[in-house]
Parts: structure tokens; sequence; C-alpha cells
């Protein structure tokens, strides 16, 4: 584990305060070799600070000769034994390193059309083979090229969170119940029958879809509820649960199923 220092620069303002014999230009002019002064600390400012690997000793003495040379003890004792409590505090911070789960180059993702007001909003999104989500895109229509670029960069941003581990709770948290135009009804969302801005119908339609919250559905869910779980044993159900995008089907895989084992086609050749 590498370790980091926060170096601390100030910029102080400071008197000195000379007991002069005769008040003239030759006494005047050797006031600055003088060392007899009496010095008074004005301020001290924070002016910027940088963050260095630790190394050894050696710079510590350096910028310790650095100051004493350009102010008077007492201030570069002030200003030396505050830096060291700064390194002190700083020294106990970590840096974590975060990794990034990239997405499969083939994914699966369903695609949502809905129609907010006046205006159309595309939903994609992408997920892991385990069926998590990890990326969205929004496409609108009726927007201006900013508007378009802005919810195109938003969709990213929330993409390489969800890729670092944010979980998507805390974006449903963050977005739900924005307001800003477009807003109204919603049609083409079989759950979703209004809303309040997009950002709010977008993250909605991921938490019924990802989370299973259906108190965010203004419509109840059509399918029986099963113990998926218990049937987990079927290999048929794992391979479809592995092809099929969770998204689409909400979880309910059962219910999408047809079951063809007892259907038989009969094929009739001409001779």
């Amino acid at each position: 584990m590498k370790k980091y220092l926060v170096e601390t620069y100030y910029t102080c303002t400071f008197k000195t305060v000379h007991t002069l014999s005769n008040l003239d230009d030759a006494e005047l002019s050797k006031i600055d070799q003088r060392t007899d002064g009496n010095v008074e600390v004005i301020d001290v400012k924070l002016n910027n600070r940088k963050t260095k690997k630790i190394g050894s000793n050696k710079e510590e003495k350096s910028d310790k000769q650095t100051i004493d040379a350009k102010l008077p003890n007492n201030i570069a004792d002030k200003i030396i034994k505050s830096k060291d409590t700064k390194k002190d505090k700083s020294a106990n911070f970590k840096i974590k390193n975060y990794n990034r789960f990239k997405m499969p180059d083939r994914r699966k993702g369903y695609i949502q059309k809905a129609q907010i007001g006046d205006h159309k909003v595309y939903l994609h999104t992408g997920e892991y083979d385990d069926g998590k989500i990890g990326e969205i895109f929004i496409d609108t229509n009726k927007e201006g090229e900013l508007v378009k670029a802005m919810m195109n960069n938003f969709a990213i941003a929330i993409s390489l969170g969800l890729q670092y581990g944010v979980p998507l709770e805390e974006y449903v948290d963050a977005f739900i119940d924005t307001k800003f135009e477009p807003s109204g009804n919603v049609i083409g969302n079989d759950r979703i029958l209004s809303a309040s801005s997009i950002l709010d119908y977008v993250f909605r339609e991921l938490a019924i879809s990802y989370l299973g919250k259906e108190e965010l559905a203004h419509t109840p869910s059509i399918a029986v509820s099963k113990n998926i779980e218990a049937n987990g044993d079927d290999k048929f159900l794992k391979i479809v649960k592995n092809i099929t995008s969770k998204g689409f089907v909400r979880s309910n895989y059962e219910e999408k199923l047809v079951d063809l084992s007892d259907v038989r086609i009969n094929l009739k050749t001409k001779n």
C-alpha cells in the first residue's frame, strides 16, 4: 500500500517592529539587515495543497531550511508545526483501488419505448451474464442537440457508476419523483401510467424491472406469485435464465415460458 502526504502552503502576513535611535535615510537603508526587531503575526492564509508520495526525511529537512531562510524563527516554527500536523492527519487516509467490471462484448438487455406527453423515450439496457444491469442508454425525440447530448452523457455516467459497483437502489432513490418537462401521462409502458420527468420514468422502470419494487408501479403485476427458487434445479429454467433478459421478463421466467413438450409437428413431403 502506497502512502501519500498532503503538502500545505501558507501565505503569511506579519510586521516587524524595530527601535530606531535616529530616523534618517542611513538608518532606514539598513532596516532589512537588523535582527533585533519584534515580529507580530497579522494573518496566515491557506494558499494551496499538493499531494505527493512519502519520501525520505531529507525532503522534510529541506522544506524546513527553505522556510527558515525566508521567515523569522517564530513564524517558521509555527508553519512547520502546522504542516507536520496536516501530514500526520493525511497519513491516516488510505487510497482505495476501485475495479471496474466491464460489460461482456455480447450482452443481454431490452428496449422499452414509451411516450411521455408528446415526447418519445427509448430506454436501452445492458446486463451482465447473471442478469444484473450494467449500462443504460436514453434516446429521445423532439429535443435539441444540447438536451440529447446531456441525456446521452448522463446515461454514460450512470453506466460507469453501475460498472464500478454503485447500487441501482442509490440512483433510484436519487432520481425518483424529480420534476421537469416533459412530464405527464405515459403511453406504451404496461406498469407506469404517469411520470413527473424523464428521469422519474426511467428509474421507476428500472426499479420495477430489476429491483422488483412493485410499490413504484401504477398497475398490479399480472404474473402469478410462484417460488422460482424452489425449482432452481430445473435445468431448462436455468438455461432460460442464462439467455433471457432479466429486465425484459421482470424476473417472471416461469410466466413467460411456453411448454411445447406435448406438441407434435407432422412434416409431410411431396413425392
